[in-house]
């Protein structure tokens, strides 16, 4: 459960810390593909509090939900079309759903811890 933590928290002190600049024409790929790892380390914390959490889905759910964004933005810059729209509404989605089951799950268990006492 903490591996996917201590990675992210790696990645923020490393962009931080070192002065390395994406490209314009690549942000809306690094920004589909951030947005679409958020989503996975989002559901890797739902999964592990539903004790459910299996490190391979996590795996190759964090890969491959990059890969598909990051290749619908690529085939909508190719078609004129923005198609990573499509790609921030679904992961934008599954985020927050994500997000309201884990404040679920805690309040649950802050309700269950309060009734104890």
């Amino acid at each position: 459960m903490w591996l996917p933590v201590i990675g992210f928290i790696i990645g923020i002190v490393l962009g931080f810390s070192t002065d390395w600049r994406i490209p314009a024409e690549y942000a809306n790929y690094l920004s589909i593909a951030i947005l679409a790892a958020f989503d996975t380390l989002i559901g890797g914390i739902r999964a592990h509090l539903q004790n459910v959490y299996d490190e391979n889905v996590f795996f190759t759910g964090f890969f491959f939900n990059i890969i598909l964004a990051a290749s619908l933005a690529f085939l909508g810059v190719y078609l004129g079309v923005d198609l990573y729209l499509a790609a921030v509404f679904a992961f934008g989605v599954r985020l927050f759903q994500n997000i309201a089951v884990i404040r679920r799950i805690w309040l649950a268990k802050w309700m269950e811890k309060r009734e104890k006492s």
